[in-house]
């Protein structure tokens, strides 16, 4: 249920029309309901598993397609493209895994000062955060971390399994130029693309801030969470055409 296998499937729905959602290895709800409509669309009895008859439609039809742009992708552009331009009215869930409420308050209340509607989540678990993220229909999920292992903070988007969010790659290079100047030269913010929970298996963009080292998040709490609040503004104001 579960693996590059499942991935590959994704993938290959997607490439030929049919939304299996985000490409996370992880057969779901979406994955089985892109399997059925494939099924019906090739005259296979639409059960929604992915036997012997459906791989075989699958290898069929996929080499002369395996080229043409991801369904996920281009809905997510599409999605991205129709909203609007500014956090007014935008659902943002703000999580943490405990330690931050202080830095979580400030930032869901100035979420809130430019019309957001801002949800704090609290959970150990990343996969927990994701999964309320997901319950309350967020339009946009950041994570905020502290992280005193790292060398440097660092802003993490999803990119796994070949595929990557544009929307929360765009949002973790507006908050590295946003956070890089607080940190200073000797704490430089970087991006990077990854799959842990928070990021796998929210359903709208998400970045997560893994931020070190610790005096300089607490002094700096406020200057941080106005510049989280600026990067997103921009995020919501980008077109994407």
């Amino acid at each position: 249920m579960q693996g590059d296998d499942v991935a590959e499937l994704q993938r290959q729905l997607g490439t030929l029309g049919f939304d299996a959602g985000r490409i996370d290895g992880m057969f779901g709800q979406t994955t089985a309901e892109a399997v059925t409509e494939f099924q019906r669309n090739v005259a296979i009895a639409p059960d929604g598993i992915c036997g012997p008859a459906t791989l075989a439609e699958l290898a069929r039809l996929r080499s002369a397609r395996s080229e043409e742009a991801l369904v996920g992708i281009v809905r997510e552009r599409e999605i991205l493209r129709r909203s609007p331009r500014t956090l007014v009215g935008r659902r943002i869930a703000v999580g943490h895994q405990g330690g931050l409420g202080a830095p979580v308050e400030t930032l869901r209340h100035l979420l809130s000062t430019v019309g957001a509607d801002a949800i704090a989540l609290l959970h150990p678990d990343g996969a927990a955060l994701a999964a309320n993220a997901n319950l309350v229909a967020a339009d946009l999920y950041l994570g905020i971390h502290l992280d005193p292992a790292l060398d440097a903070s660092r802003v993490a988007y999803y990119r796994g399994y070949r595929y990557e969010s544009a929307g929360g790659r765009h949002l973790a290079e507006l908050a590295r130029d946003q956070l890089d100047p607080i940190f200073g030269q000797a704490h430089p913010v970087s991006i990077i693309g990854m799959t842990i929970p928070e990021l796998r298996y929210s359903k709208m963009p998400a970045v997560v801030c893994e931020l070190t080292p610790a005096p300089l998040l607490v002094e700096h709490a406020t200057e941080l969470a106005v510049a989280l609040v600026a990067a997103m503004t921009d995020w919501a104001a980008a077109t994407w055409e």
